[in-house]
């Protein structure tokens, strides 16, 4: 019995390992080559995902411009000095608006607004004095003045009216510098977050309701005539201002006297969606030749925007603001920067201004 129990165990055994060979042979067949081992499968290599983009929730007051903060920051005037050893200028492709307005002599000024940059350290200047009529333009904004000096008329108002001003002269002097890189007076500047300092340190009010354009991207002109090329005549050849558009930008490029008008900060030229030409009743006050500029009466405009231009009326509104008026209703501005050019009415409006 032993014996016969041997032979079937080793019988057994041998089928057995028929088996497991059959098995490992894969196809059942033996072709002389070891099985390949199996491979763990690979993991699809992780595409990084895109930042998502900020959600542009706001709409800045004075240019229309989407953002992703509110601006809601007091603006700033800053009376800038255009002789022409003053250019270019720094700080004005900052600005929101800009006004260019005739002062004494048949120079012009140049009142930068600034509200909704985020750009506080960049220089800006030079910095010069305040006429009544420059305070007029910065109070319509609801503005902190910066200045050096002012005319007689403009001391009395600012200090006898409870103005909010910094004045490099008479009250402010450590928020502003001296460059060495021009000579004075053309060399003086100081920067957004040294004059909101400066009103801080004043108690000036910040929490003021800043006033705002009406906007449209399709902006006013559709219906208007071709301008694409624009010109000033201000009283000086100093002073020849011209605008070119630009149709890729859908902007109009600055000039003075032929040449592009630049920020000495960044090497720009400056720029604007929207050109505003109003006539002003100007009067000569003394001999000197300061001005009074009427900017309350109203009267005719031009509005320029994406290579044309309509005619129009400009108004002061009830809420002190400057806006343009056509057949009963206010015409809005292309979302961008806006330039205001100031020009006498006499002998007329229309020959301070050429285009085509």
């Amino acid at each position: 019995m032993g014996s016969r129990f041997r032979r079937a165990w080793l019988i057994s055994l041998v089928i057995l390992l028929v088996f497991v060979s059959a098995c490992s042979s894969g196809s059942g067949k033996n072709t002389g080559e070891a099985a390949p081992s199996p491979t763990l499968s690979e993991e699809p290599e992780a595409t990084p995902s895109a930042e998502p983009t900020p959600e542009l929730s706001f709409t800045a007051p004075l240019t229309g411009l989407k953002r992703e903060t509110d601006a809601a920051a007091r603006p700033v005037a800053v009376m800038v000095n255009n002789l022409k050893p003053a250019r270019p200028q720094s700080g004005l492709t900052n600005a929101d608006v800009v006004w260019e307005v005739l002062a004494e002599g048949g120079i012009t000024r140049l009142v930068a607004i600034f509200q909704s940059t985020d750009k506080g350290a960049d220089a800006i200047g030079p910095i010069r004095s305040i006429r009544p009529y420059l305070i007029d333009i910065g109070e319509s904004y609801g503005a902190i003045l910066a200045h050096s000096g002012a005319s007689n008329d403009a001391y009395d108002i600012l200090q006898h009216q409870d103005k909010p001003y910094l004045d490099e002269i008479s009250n402010a002097g450590p928020y502003f510098w001296r460059s060495k890189d021009r000579k004075a007076p053309h060399n003086l500047y100081s920067e957004l977050d040294k004059l909101r300092a400066g009103a801080e340190k004043k108690g000036y009010r910040s929490d003021v309701t800043v006033p705002a354009y009406t906007f449209a991207e399709e902006g006013a002109t559709a219906s208007g005539a071709a301008a694409s090329s624009i010109q000033i005549k201000f009283l000086l050849k100093d002073y020849k201002v011209s605008y070119e558009y630009n149709a890729a930008s859908g902007l109009y490029k600055r000039l003075v006297n032929d040449e592009p008008h630049t920020d000495l900060n960044n090497g720009e030229q400056l720029s604007a969606a929207n050109v505003v030409v109003l006539g002003a009743n100007h009067k000569t006050l003394d001999d000197v030749g300061r001005l009074s500029v009427d900017l309350h009466a109203g009267g005719s405009a031009l509005l320029f925007q994406k290579g044309k231009v309509v005619e129009c009326e400009w108004v002061r509104a009830s809420d002190n603001m400057v806006r343009l008026m056509k057949d009963g209703a206010e015409l809005p501005f292309v979302p961008g920067k806006t330039f205001f050019q100031v020009v006498p009415n006499t002998p007329t409006f229309a020959e301070h201004v050429i285009y085509g």
